[in-house]
C-alpha cells in the first residue's frame, strides 16, 4: 500500500463512522489460554475499552468481526455497548457488507482493524485500513496506519482517539 502522510490519514480518519475490529491480536493480545477445565481466558485492556465508549458516545459505531468464538467476546462487547458482533465468521466480507448496508455507509467511512492474513480483505475493502504495531508483515502491507501499540497493549485506544481527533471531539 502506498505511504500517505498523516495529514492524509487525518482527513481520510474524518470521515470515519464505523471501526470495525478483530478480536485476537487487536483487542488482546494474540494469547488464548485454556484452563485445566476447558475454559478460555482472554486479556483486554481497559484503556482499549475507555477508546471504544468514547467513540460510541460521539455516535461512532463500533463492530467486531472475528474467526473465533467465545462467550468472553460476547460479555466483553455488552459491557462496552458494542451491538454488532460477528463470532466464528469465516467469510469477514459478508459481516463487512451487511454492517455497510445496516448503517447505509460508504466504504470511505469505515476503518477496520487487524493483525493477520485473515483480515486482508477487510483491510482492502475499507477507507481507513489499520494494523497493530505487531501485525503480520501481510497485514501491515494493506493499511495505512500501524499502530505503537501492540494489540491488547493500547492500539485500540490509539486508534480510536487518533479517530475523535480527526473529527475535532
Amino acid at each position: 500500500m502506498s505511504k500517505l502522510t498523516r495529514k492524509q490519514i487525518i482527513d481520510i480518519a474524518k470521515n470515519i463512522k464505523l471501526l470495525i475490529l478483530d478480536v485476537d491480536g487487536v483487542l488482546t493480545d494474540g494469547s488464548i489460554i485454556i484452563d485445566n477445565n476447558g475454559n478460555e481466558i482472554k486479556s483486554f485492556h481497559v484503556r482499549d475499552g475507555h477508546g471504544i465508549v468514547m467513540l460510541l458516545r460521539k455516535g461512532i459505531k463500533v463492530a467486531l468481526i472475528t474467526g473465533r468464538y467465545s462467550k468472553i467476546v460476547e460479555i466483553r462487547a455488552r459491557e462496552l455497548g458494542i451491538k454488532d458482533v460477528f463470532q466464528r465468521c469465516r467469510e469477514k466480507e459478508s459481516a463487512y457488507k451487511m454492517l455497510a448496508n445496516k448503517y447505509k455507509l460508504k466504504n470511505n467511512e469505515i476503518a477496520c482493524m487487524g493483525d493477520d492474513v485473515v483480515d486482508i480483505e477487510l483491510l482492502k475493502m475499507c477507507g481507513l485500513p489499520i494494523a497493530v504495531a505487531d501485525a503480520h508483515r501481510e497485514a501491515k502491507m494493506h493499511s495505512i496506519m500501524i499502530t505503537k501499540e501492540k494489540g491488547g497493549k493500547g492500539a485500540v485506544r490509539e486508534v480510536c482517539d487518533f479517530i475523535l481527533k480527526a473529527k475535532g471531539f
